[in-house]
């Protein structure tokens, strides 16, 4: 699965107040800028639109029942990107300060990179945040780096396609028994259903289904199809580790949602955990899953890992 890791460089042009954590307001601003680049027809509901299957704010925001790049179609498709906020918890920014943050494209999105490009500009000069005398805070995009190469350069507004992109695969799993420990972190919070309910607890098997979950949908959507892992044998391996040391906690926050016209109260773990048990199958999953992101919204940014 091809995996581009863009890094946005802006600088802000006016005093910001944004909230902790900035995801849901860069993905809903980003949204509308994209829709505004790339919309030919200015149809208020892409379901209606004759063009929505070409149209690359459909593909995007729009996800559909058998969506994506690969011949495999899946129920639920996840979005093809993630938007990475910075992780700082400032909520205001004097004008002048940098602003920096992430764009991961997963499967043939990768080739329309110019469009997210423009459209981050398009958002940066319409503004981001709450208003502050009057207006929302804009802001310049300085540069788009790749693999610490610039792609894009502001100032002289060049660009230039990355030569060669990461292309994931899903690494072969040590069925070796070996035993050990490792820590988790969950640096943005992460959302997961266990028992059909957001759960307050991380116990391992329920973080293995997640990252086969996440794994599975991406390359199935977007990659070479649904990767050949023995599900049931790693879930059920993954009861036999336990956790040992946690500092999770529920962190809820609240974003707005445009489309619906309200708030809505949002909430995820956030914090570390320790595992112990014969992890070595395991590992694999976890360093492809800390580049993927785990749960729900992770088009927010939610969900990241590390280890």
């Amino acid at each position: 699965m091809l995996f581009g890791t863009y890094d946005f460089k802006c600088t802000l042009l006016d005093p910001a107040i944004l909230p902790a954590f900035k995801g849901s307001t860069f993905r809903g601003a980003f949204g509308g800028a994209l829709k505004r680049v790339v919309c030919a027809v200015r149809e208020r509901e892409c379901s209606r639109c004759l063009l929505a299957g070409r149209c690359l704010y459909a593909r995007v925001f729009e996800i559909v029942r058998g969506a994506g790049d690969g011949q495999n179609r899946i129920a639920a498709p996840p979005h093809p990107y993630v938007i990475e906020p910075p992780l700082a918890t400032e909520t205001r920014f004097r004008a002048g300060e940098g602003f920096d943050f992430s764009l991961l494209l997963f499967g043939a999105v990768n080739e329309s990179l110019p469009y997210f490009i423009y459209a981050f500009e398009t958002m940066g000069e319409a503004g981001i945040g709450s208003r502050v005398a009057g207006k929302r805070a804009g802001f310049r995009l300085e540069r788009v780096q790749c693999g610490g190469t610039t792609v894009y350069d502001g100032a002289t507004r060049t660009l230039v396609m990355p030569h060669s992109l990461k292309k994931l695969a899903v690494p072969a799993v040590n069925a070796a028994e070996a035993s050990g420990a490792v820590c988790v972190r969950l640096l943005t919070p992460l959302r997961l259903k266990s028992g059909n309910a957001f759960t307050a607890e991380l116990p391992f098997h329920v973080l293995v289904r997640a990252m086969l979950r996440r794994i599975s949908s991406l390359f199935a959507a977007y990659g070479d199809g649904e990767p050949p892992l023995d599900y049931r044998g790693l879930v059920a391996a993954a009861q036999g580790v336990e956790a040992v040391e946690s500092s999770l906690r529920w962190h809820d926050w609240e974003r707005w949602s445009g489309r619906q016209e309200q708030t809505m109260l949002m909430g995820g773990l956030l914090g570390t955990i320790t595992y112990e048990g014969e992890i070595g199958p395991f590992l694999p999953l976890l360093e492809l899953s800390r580049q993927l992101h785990l749960g729900k919204q992770t088009a927010f940014g939610l969900g990241k890992i590390d280890f």
